[in-house]
């Protein structure tokens, strides 16, 4: 997909320290190259508009790509809803990708698949996201400037939850294959880790 006029630009959540993983989820690696890194790579397929948000941008200073660039996390630690909000806020274009950096399977052509069908949603559309098993994948999904006073009222209103805020702006959802199920693993513990690093090095 072409994207000369900047109607995407992606959002890379680079949080820190995770409770369950015991360390920096984001400075994993596998093959040399780092979570977060492979992370910024895919971003760049789909835009060359790529941030990162994070309150230490010094942690990953050297993983920054030509194309990527921080947004200091203002609000650490209140979880990826209120780190979208500060995305729209300060971020122009028209559709934001807000990606976990803890997904070591993404696929650059699934995104960029994803990415293309934008044009095709109603202008009333405020987020297109994966839809598996009865629940959202929302740090993979795409959500729409437009959003954002809804998002900031539910914010207000004591809501923190992805699913509910979803369900209630009616989101599109993206069907989720077998190849795209695959790519939406995360990892929260190493051994989750461990196995997904298993699955890339055996295809």
């Amino acid at each position: 997909m072409t994207n000369d006029n900047h109607q995407i630009a992606v959002i890379v959540l680079a949080g820190g320290q995770s409770s369950r993983m015991g360390r920096d989820k984001a400075m994993l690696e596998i093959d040399g190259k780092s979570l977060l890194q492979r992370a910024l790579e895919v971003a760049a397929v789909v835009t060359p508009e790529v941030y990162v948000l994070t309150a230490w941008p010094d942690r990953y200073r050297s993983t920054l790509t030509e194309t990527s660039q921080f947004l200091v996390e203002y609000n650490p630690g209140s979880g990826p809803l209120v780190a979208l909000t500060q995305g729209l806020t300060e971020i122009a274009a028209e559709w934001i990708l807000l990606l976990a950096c803890d997904l070591p399977l993404l696929d650059a052509q699934i995104i960029q698949n994803w990415a293309s069908q934008l044009t095709e949603f109603p202008p009333s559309t405020l987020a297109v996201v994966p839809y598996q098993n009865s629940r959202w994948e929302p740090l993979c999904g795409f959500y729409r400037q437009k959003a954002l006073p809804s998002l900031q009222s539910f914010i207000d209103k004591g809501g923190r939850s992805f699913q509910a805020w979803l369900n209630q702006i009616s989101a599109i959802p993206l069907p989720v294959g077998e190849r795209e199920a695959v790519m939406l693993s995360n990892c929260n513990t190493l051994e989750e880790f461990e196995q997904l690093k298993g699955k890339m090095v055996n295809g």
